[in-house]
């Protein structure tokens, strides 16, 4: 029970890589705060993981807005009285090629897989501090690190979480606060899919491992970063991509 009575908020918690880190945090004795944008899957998968209600709430949120994101965590903090962990989780793709891409799929992807963390941290922040102790796992994204054609807002995006997530971590290391990032492959989510066969085969090419990975596997590295396992981990950067990018 690595997480015993530590509080979690996750973001994008409905479904993919955001459920099945809930599902372990409970297994290991969280309390948790899942918010979505999708509020049927969002009530769904908290009848799911906890019938009783009694380890898991929700929210409804928008995380491109500050103070949607700074309600979800007054309510963590009404409903658990402590907020030990965030992961910073929803996240939005619209591909396309530079010269067809529009400033409105730019500014989408941008202001939910970036803004959104920034939004999510900062409501977090005086809490943990004042605390003096807490954990910021953000979900990045391999394409974060080696660039995809077809996916600059993307990639643009989660960079800018891997630098956020370096920069907070050397803001918060003196309150005992630690801020690292998982840089995800090609997992097998509803995100990936809908990509057409040709598409994945072509994906599948350069993964050394030669198959897609499970939210599950995700799951359990920000549950290493979430844990005291983790102690003396902060500013890092853990791609979890089957040797797709070394």
């Amino acid at each position: 029970m690595r997480l015993q009575d530590k509080a979690a908020i996750i973001t994008g918690g409905a479904q993919g890589i955001g459920k099945a880190t809930a599902r372990l945090f409970l297994t290991e004795g969280a309390k948790l705060m899942l918010a979505d944008m999708d509020a049927a899957a969002l009530a769904t998968t908290a009848r799911e993981l906890d019938p009783s209600g009694k380890s898991v709430t929700t929210a409804l949120c928008n995380v491109t807005k500050f103070a949607e994101c700074d309600g979800v965590v007054k309510k963590a903090m009404e409903f658990f009285g402590r907020l030990d962990i965030l992961i910073n989780n929803a996240g939005i793709t619209k591909d396309n090629l530079m010269l067809r891409m529009t400033e409105a799929e730019w500014d989408a992807v941008i202001d939910v897989n970036l803004k959104g963390v920034f939004n999510m941290a900062k409501a977090c922040t005086p809490i943990m501090v004042r605390q003096r102790s807490g954990r910021m796992v953000n979900i990045s994204s391999v394409v974060g690190q080696m660039g995809n054609a077809g996916q600059v807002n993307y990639a643009a995006s989660k960079g800018g979480v891997l630098a956020l997530t370096k920069s907070l971590a050397r803001e918060l290391a003196s309150r005992q606060i630690l801020c690292n990032a998982v840089a995800p492959g090609f997992i097998r989510t509803r995100l990936t899919d809908v990509l057409p066969e040709d598409v994945k085969k072509q994906y599948l090419s350069g993964i050394a491992l030669k198959r897609f990975g499970e939210p599950e596997e995700i799951a359990k590295v920000c549950l290493f970063l979430s844990s005291d396992d983790s102690s003396y981990v902060t500013g890092q950067v853990i791609g979890v991509n089957g040797g797709l990018y070394t």
